[in-house]
């Protein structure tokens, strides 16, 4: 049941107390990665378990009731297209799911648009805005596979976190873009629901004497600006968004989570979650996060989503370049007194016409 969606910035001193804890089962995928001996990525994700999952959810007669969250950031993902004052001849959708993307797109910004998903279902019951042509492919975002240099633009909303292999992933999607091509997606980022897993682990710990990974790893914002650059993205522009979801228990978090097809896929993931140690990890919840509306007379917990933004261009020659290193004409030291400066360069230049 969703109670309210509100945008927040914010630190909690709860969550600076626990954010250590946190930390050690939210390790980002990237990292683990880094850290194969052999070189190769190392696989986090069960795929066909994943696959199974969001099958599970596109077929599920109540789906409708668990779009809200990917709704809203598909929606925000949309208008970021719109901010890019050119029209795209072909696009490609990765992880398009039901839509929430194309739903919002305009004929204006977009001509001809591939949806590609793993699930035929989801496929089948995309929504689409009128005057935009569509292709729909199944794809697996674990192999994306484009014609080289074909595409304007490719989008990807909350389902690129799901990747093992993200290096590979945003390099294929460099290949299948032109020159001077966009590439813009939304992941779930490190601080996603670290509440939930904060609760779980200090739930674990008093029942169990011990923690088990009950939460997927999420990669951290640091990482996907120096895997884009690596990939051979350029003028990268990275920023992050919370969205705080409020629930009436833990459990109902639990169960939209899995409406969403967002359950953990991960191979390491502990498949049982004890009764006692989820009512437990329940009155943990509500007792470290949760919140009393005194005009309902309604307990609520929150959830906070943690959503990173990247967009990235294919380079191109005619692409704006940074000057080189000292060729400035201003020191740093007097950027106090710019106004000034400002001024006596308008002066020189109006003498300059003058004459």
């Amino acid at each position: 049941m969703l109670l309210s969606i509100n945008v927040v910035t914010r630190c909690t001193s709860i969550k600076q107390s626990y954010k250590v804890l946190c930390r050690c089962a939210s390790t980002s995928k990237v990292n683990w990665q880094i850290r194969s001996d052999d070189g190769g990525s190392v696989h986090i994700f069960d795929r066909n378990t994943k696959s199974l999952q969001r099958e599970r959810a596109a077929v599920a007669k109540d789906v409708n009731l668990y779009d809200y969250l990917k709704d809203e950031i598909g929606y925000r993902l949309a208008d970021r297209v719109y901010d890019i004052k050119r029209k795209f001849k072909l696009a490609a959708d990765i992880g398009c799911s039901r839509g929430y993307i194309s739903k919002h797109i305009s004929p204006d910004s977009i001509e001809e648009l591939i949806l590609c998903d793993t699930s035929q279902a989801n496929l089948d019951s995309v929504i689409v805005a009128d005057g935009v042509k569509i292709r729909k492919k199944v794809l697996d975002e674990e192999n994306i596979e484009f014609e080289p240099n074909s595409l304007d633009l490719v989008i990807s909303s909350l389902n690129l976190h799901w990747v093992n292999d993200l290096p590979k992933a945003f390099k294929k999607i460099l290949e299948g873009l032109k020159q001077d091509g966009v590439f813009m997606a939304s992941v779930f980022g490190g601080d996603t629901l670290y509440e939930l897993r904060s609760s779980l682990q200090l739930a674990e710990l008093e029942r169990r004497g011990g923690i088990s990974p009950h939460i997927s790893p999420f990669t951290e914002v640091r990482d996907i600006g120096s895997l884009l650059t690596r990939a051979g993205f350029t003028m990268l522009t990275i920023d992050t968004d919370e969205v705080v979801v409020n629930y009436p228990t833990m459990f109902e978090l639990m169960w939209d989570l899995k409406g969403m097809a967002e359950s953990n896929a991960a191979l390491n993931r502990s498949l049982h979650l004890h009764r006692d140690t989820q009512f437990a990890a329940a009155a943990i919840y509500q007792q470290l996060y949760g919140k009393y509306d005194q005009d309902t007379a309604e307990n609520s917990v929150p959830a906070t989503f943690q959503i990173i933004n990247m967009l990235g261009w294919k380079p191109h020659p005619k692409q704006p370049k940074p000057i080189e290193r000292g060729t400035g004409e201003v020191s740093l030291k007097d950027l106090y007194k710019l106004d000034e400066i400002i001024k006596e360069v308008k002066t020189t230049k109006n003498d300059g016409q003058k004459e």
